[in-house]
Formats: structure tokens, sequence, C-alpha cells
């Protein structure tokens, strides 16, 4: 007995726009189209993040919650605050 062959769009060459990109995507699924994709192999380098400081759960909630409502990241939010406060002890 032959398998049903499932029809699909083709994938465009080009989007003009990320919503159309998005649109595209979720409408469609990947594993539809796994034989159009190719292996792709990279380096990372993880020793450029040596300046990791940890952060008290609780802390790090309210700090992301700040930013969000600030409309900036984590990251810039915790560098703008320590700078303020380095120049304010010197």
């Amino acid at each position: 007995m032959a398998k049903n062959k499932k029809t699909r769009d083709p994938i465009p060459k080009e989007f003009k726009t990320i919503e159309e990109l998005q649109e595209f995507w979720d409408t469609h699924s990947v594993a539809d189209y796994d034989d159009q994709f190719k292996d792709v192999h990279f380096d990372v380098d993880l020793r450029g993040r040596t300046n990791l400081v940890a952060v008290e759960p609780t802390l790090m909630q309210e700090l992301v919650k700040r930013a969000h409502m600030m409309g900036v990241s984590t990251e810039t939010l915790v560098n703008l605050w320590l700078s303020r406060q380095l120049r304010q002890t010197v």
C-alpha cells in the first residue's frame, strides 16, 4: 500500500516583511520541509562571558519586571543602575 504524499506550499524565495515570514511559518510546519534544510556547523566561544554575577531569584524577578516597564532589557537596567551607584560613591 503506497503512502499518501502530502502536498505542500513551496517556501517563498523571499519574504517582503517579517510579518509575512511569521505568517508563513505560523501556518506551516518545519517538519514538512525537512528535506529543504541543510546542516550547518559553527563554533561558539563561551569564554567571553566571564563577568557573570549571581542574582537572588526574587530580586531578579523584580529587575525583569522593572526593565519591562521601562522598555529596556534587564541587562541595560542593571548596567544603568550600577553605573549611577558607582558614580555616586566616588
